[in-house]
């Protein structure tokens, strides 16, 4: 009886050893979470229960249980690497369709050959799909997808209109529009310029020439003092307002017809109305093959004003783009992850997938840093980064192993210790036996 319970601390002990020895291995294992073995003793029960002498019959191993407490955070360079500050898993799967799939909190991820987003073992990170907004529009397991990054942004989007907001120098001294002429800067008072796209992507330059207005010129019969005439150009070349007023000026050593638009401002300087309501260019033909541009010029709603002030502009924000190449990736602490560009633009690629169980200590460990859902785990909740239970994800960080080094050696010493002891109690059980067996 004695060799048996002896053999059952020794088994005990080993696979105290066991657990404590792979602790160590893995101190520096990204994502790793320590295991601590669990013990229980052994005891014979008869059918009618224990008798007051019943002795135990030694132990035996009750468990394996891994301890998911959060590691310390590492920082890295990388915007891939990614970690999770609270609770939650990464939910990554082994092929880009197909539901073979898996939990992790080892965050090294990085882009295969095809531009999908894996981690070190191959596995596709997944993600909840989300509208151009960049909000999800599922938060089901079954309708998540791998990532993959885009090679450019696709189609280029035309300018169609151009927010324009600055102050006018009421100070400037007014002039006559019909001696206008872009090379002289003496016949306007302002000008800026901005650029825009046509709907090949190509660039142009739009600029703006601003005169004020002088009082009985035969724009400004009216003898409005805080009316300003505004001109536009689209690569040099004059363009029209469409139900614009005509100005004949000259314009590259000869007379032009340009329809030219006015912005009227109150007596205290605010941003009274514009003529026509709407500035927008007449249909600019393009000699490039792109589709004629038609752009619109909004100065009501971005704070125009005229005051005496040195003029400044505060808003010059035209719409559309070009085709870009992709310069780096934005991962939000919600999980969004976005694609920037050369271009300026950022398209939302999907929402980082989190997972959680009931029972984390019920899940398989798959090696790799990796488990799979069990009976014991309970079902799977599925949610968003910084929703619920669900933890913040941060970018360039690590999530290092849970082991606490000095503890373990601690732990490996005190299992040797067991180890020796049962060890002890089979070598007193097999002396005791030799006397047995020489009594005479």
């Amino acid at each position: 009886m004695s060799f048996s319970t002896a053999l059952s601390g020794l088994q005990a002990a080993t696979v105290d050893l066991s657990v404590t020895s792979n602790n160590i291995a893995n101190v520096a294992t990204t994502g790793f979470k320590n295991s601590r073995a669990e013990f229980g003793d052994l005891f014979e029960v008869s059918p009618f229960g224990n008798t007051p002498t019943s002795v135990g019959s030694g132990v035996k191993v009750t468990s394996v249980s891994q301890q998911f407490d959060q590691g310390n955070l590492r920082f890295t360079d990388a915007s891939l690497d990614l970690a999770i500050s609270g609770q939650g898993f990464f939910v990554t799967n082994k092929a880009l369709t197909g539901s073979d799939i898996s939990y992790t909190r080892a965050g090294q991820f990085r882009v295969d050959n095809n531009g999908y987003i894996t981690n070190s073992s191959g596995e596709y990170i997944q993600a909840f799909p989300v509208d151009a907004a960049g909000n999800v529009t599922s938060t089901s397991l079954n309708t998540t997808v791998p990532i993959q990054l885009p090679a450019s942004t696709g189609s280029p989007q035309a300018t169609s209109e151009v927010e324009v907001g600055l102050n006018m120098d009421a100070s400037e001294v007014a002039l006559d529009p019909a001696a206008f002429d872009p090379s002289a800067s003496n016949t306007y008072s302002h000008s800026t310029s901005t650029t825009v796209y046509d709907s090949l992507g190509n660039s142009h330059v739009m600029s703006y020439y601003f005169v004020k207005d002088l009082p009985g010129s035969a724009t400004n019969l009216a003898n409005d003092p805080n009316q300003w005439v505004v001109f536009t150009y689209l690569d040099g070349a004059e363009t029209n307002i469409n139900g614009g007023t005509t100005v004949t000026h000259p314009s590259g050593g000869g007379p032009v017809n340009q329809d030219v638009g006015f912005l009227n401002f109150n007596a205290d300087g605010t941003f009274g109305s514009s003529t026509p309501a709407s500035l927008q260019n007449t249909a600019i033909a393009l000699s490039n093959g792109a589709s004629a541009l038609n752009i619109t010029h909004d100065f009501a709603n971005n704070t125009t004003t005229q005051f005496a002030a040195a003029f400044s502009v505060n808003t010059l924000d035209p719409d559309g783009f070009s085709t870009g190449r992709l310069t780096g990736l934005d991962i939000s602490e919600a999980g969004l992850m976005r694609a920037t560009f050369s271009n300026g633009i950022a398209t939302p690629l999907g929402q980082i997938a989190m997972a959680d169980f009931p029972n984390s200590q019920g899940l398989r460990a798959i090696g790799g840093s990796s488990w799979t859902e069990t009976i014991n785990s309970g079902a799977v909740i599925t949610g968003t980064a910084g929703t619920g239970r669900f933890g913040l994800i941060q970018s360039g960080a690590l999530e290092a192993s849970n082991v606490d080094l000095t503890a373990q050696l601690v732990n490996l010493i005190t299992a040797q210790r067991n180890f020796q002891a049962n060890a002890r109690s089979i070598e007193t059980s097999n002396s005791i036996t030799d006397t047995i067996i020489q009594i005479r």
